[in-house]
């Protein structure tokens, strides 16, 4: 049953500026929410519903790109009349009944929708995935694959953490409410609400007052894991904008010292006005601009973060552009740098500490490989735990975590 009749002159100026969007992240290498941040910055006067339009269709082509393009039945390119072509097959997989316009000229919804039941019979198409990668896939995780893989291309819930450093998860949820945003509170993790329905959360004051963070559930486990104490004290080795950090220094009570390490500049001055804003003061950020910054840190950390750089096959829900531009030389070079950091970074743990690994990738080159690889190799750690996360199973973001404490 089709709805009724898209409303072609209301959406058109949209479609234009997701387009726009989409040139951006195909054309220009832009990651998507940069993509569509732009295209949000230069139409101030859009409705709610205009953005959240926007937004929601951005991601959706993205996602299914190559299904989109496979069915339509041409290689996939930045031009106009093609985008539209895109466009209007999206429209007629939703049900949307098309107007009878030129732009829509070449969409035929009957030939659409018998295109999609065939390709939807092959799973890299239908889940819209390169095929190396499904191959990989396919070698790493083996039976369980098909079911990742088609979780990982739904949407993702929308997550904030509450500080409780400045109020806590009831009184927060109450003040959204009031601030027209509904939540859910979460099971899952303690401290998580769950947006039933999308809303731009970063206007609200309960957001400029610094009550909350927006992270996801999976990634919220991390600092949970950790096991920190107030008093301790910590390094987030690969702190990046801070978002784990924020976290551990909301468990540590505000009590103790974090240091959030990473070797890029911007971050680090982006996580120091978070910190500002969440009211962590026990934070210090510190530059990796050589390798005495990790020397001089040797036997410092009740507990070492390794956060690592990885190819985000954890997160394609919410990034799903990584799997247009990720290549598979780059998960060779990933995987060096990730046992890189293990062998040198290992050192700030101190005896009797605790060194935990983490990966938003769901794949075990980066897990668990990585990990077994690097206790062969330093006696002076042994393993306590692994933990692994996973979009179709826990229904967010796919992670890994391992927790080694070093013993002499």
């Amino acid at each position: 049953m089709y709805r009724k009749e898209f409303n072609i002159k209301k959406y058109r100026p949209l479609a234009e500026q997701i387009f726009d969007a989409l040139e951006l992240v195909f054309s220009h290498g832009k990651m998507a929410d940069q993509a569509l941040e732009t295209v949000m910055k230069k139409n101030k006067k859009w409705t709610v519903y205009d953005r959240s339009f926007v937004a929601e269709t951005f991601y959706d082509l993205i996602r299914n790109w190559r299904f989109l393009w496979t069915i339509v039945g041409k290689e996939p390119e930045m031009k106009r009349h093609f985008l539209w072509e895109i466009f209007g097959t999206h429209l007629v997989l939703k049900e949307e009944k098309l107007p009878g316009v030129y732009l829509f000229k070449n969409v035929i919804p009957h030939k659409i929708h018998e295109r999609a039941e065939r390709f939807k019979k092959v799973r890299a198409i239908r889940e819209s995935i390169p095929d190396w990668l499904d191959k990989l896939g396919e070698k790493e995780i083996g039976k369980g694959w098909t079911a990742l893989l088609a979780a990982m291309n739904k949407p993702p819930k929308l997550v904030l953490r509450t500080n409780t450093l400045k109020t806590n998860s009831e009184i927060l949820q109450a003040k959204l409410k009031e601030e027209g945003v509904e939540t859910v509170a979460l099971d899952f993790v303690n401290d998580a609400l769950e947006l039933p329905f999308n809303r731009n959360v970063f206007r609200t004051q309960s957001f400029r007052d610094g009550w909350f963070e927006v992270q996801d559930a999976a990634s919220q486990v991390v600092a949970h894991y950790m096991d920190v104490n107030a008093g301790m004290r910590v390094v987030d080795a690969c702190a990046g904008a801070g978002g784990k950090s924020l976290h551990i220094a909301m468990l540590m009570k505000n009590k103790g010292k974090l240091l959030a390490l990473d070797n890029k500049e911007w971050k680090l001055k982006e996580l120091n006005k978070r910190a500002a804003r969440a009211g962590a003061g026990v934070i210090e950020t510190r530059l990796i601009d050589s390798t005495k910054v990790i020397k001089r840190l040797e036997g410092v950390a009740d507990r070492l973060l390794l956060d690592v750089p990885c190819s985000g096959t954890g997160v394609l829900r919410r990034n799903p552009d990584i799997k247009w531009k990720f290549q598979p030389e780059e998960l060779e070079r990933l995987k060096k740098i990730q046992a890189e950091i293990l062998d040198e970074y290992c050192i700030m743990t101190k005896v009797g500490g605790k060194m935990i690994y983490v990966t938003c990738s769901i794949l075990p080159s980066e897990g668990e490989e990585q990990v077994a690889t690097f206790i062969k190799k330093h006696k002076e750690f042994k393993l306590l735990d692994q933990l692994r996360l996973s979009p179709d199973k826990d229904g967010y973001d796919g992670f890994y975590m391992a927790m080694m404490e070093r013993i002499s």
